[in-house]
């Protein structure tokens, strides 16, 4: 088990870890009730973070930040020596925790997505996991919320019974309502992006090898070019400068202020 706390890449502030430490921390928090925020950030994730100093702020604030992409596992080896033989890629990180809170009978909650991808999705999860206990599920409505509405939102979840939930509205949406939120949800909330897609089986999900080698990007910009393509050309190529930046202590990323939010976006 590996928890070797938290270093910067691009001054973002990501957990050395692995699947069993990161499974063991989200239950154990889901076990006592407590506030407990993480999310799963490949490349796009942390360069949302690196260029927006607002952002930055909310993740580093996360109490776990998993290295999901296999360059973000490569710039902690890189920049800090860490030594992570394998990434911990959020739809796998999803499946580690249903089998383990199924085992140990601890409810969870799905938000985000469509109404048809979380049906797909409860139905897969309580086949693969019959022990599985969905207390509720809601999916996101992609607006800037009225203060009502995010109240009944929270409400659902928190009246469910639910000890962990699941949010699947894209980066960076979940990441900020699962800042904006944490206070009023005492459990584990837990961003595992396109995972809801994948699971229910609406997404196809690239194979192993290309997983190995870095190359998901690459999978997923064939099957979606036209809503990817600015993504994978922008922050990839800046990405590697950066972190080359990083290495050569040509800059310093964690100099550069990050500033809390003046107000909520109630997203969701």
């Amino acid at each position: 088990m590996i928890n070797r706390g938290k270093q910067s890449v691009l001054g973002v502030h990501v957990d050395v870890t692995d699947y069993e430490s990161a499974v063991e921390r989200t239950v154990d928090a889901a076990r006592r009730r407590s506030a407990f925020i993480v999310t799963a950030l490949p490349v796009h994730g942390i360069m949302t973070g690196a260029l927006d100093p607002v952002h930055r702020y909310r993740l580093n604030t996360f109490d776990l930040l998993v290295p999901d992409g296999q360059p973000v596992r490569w710039a902690l080896n890189l920049l800090h020596g860490a030594g992570l033989r394998e990434r911990v890629a959020g739809p796998a990180l999803m499946l580690s925790l249903c089998e383990r809170l199924a085992r140990d009978r601890l409810p969870i909650y799905l938000f985000g997505s469509r109404s048809e991808t979380i049906a797909l999705l409860a139905k897969n999860l309580e086949r693969r996991f019959p022990g599985i206990a969905i207390a509720g599920s809601q999916p996101g409505r992609f607006a800037v919320l009225s203060s009502s509405e995010r109240a009944e939102i929270v409400a659902a979840i928190r009246g469910s019974g639910a000890a962990v939930t699941f949010v699947g509205l894209g980066c960076p949406r979940q990441e900020i309502w699962a800042y904006e939120n944490r206070a009023a949800l005492s459990m584990p909330l837990v961003c595992v992006g396109a995972a809801f897609d994948f699971h229910a089986g609406t997404v196809a999900h690239a194979p192993a090898a290309l997983q190995r080698a870095g190359l998901e990007w690459a999978f997923r910009l064939s099957r979606e070019p036209r809503r990817l393509w600015r993504r994978y050309a922008f922050y990839n190529p800046l990405y590697i400068g950066m972190v080359a930046a990083q290495l050569s202590g040509a800059l310093d990323f964690d100099a550069r202020p990050a500033r809390a939010p003046e107000h909520d976006l109630n997203y969701g």
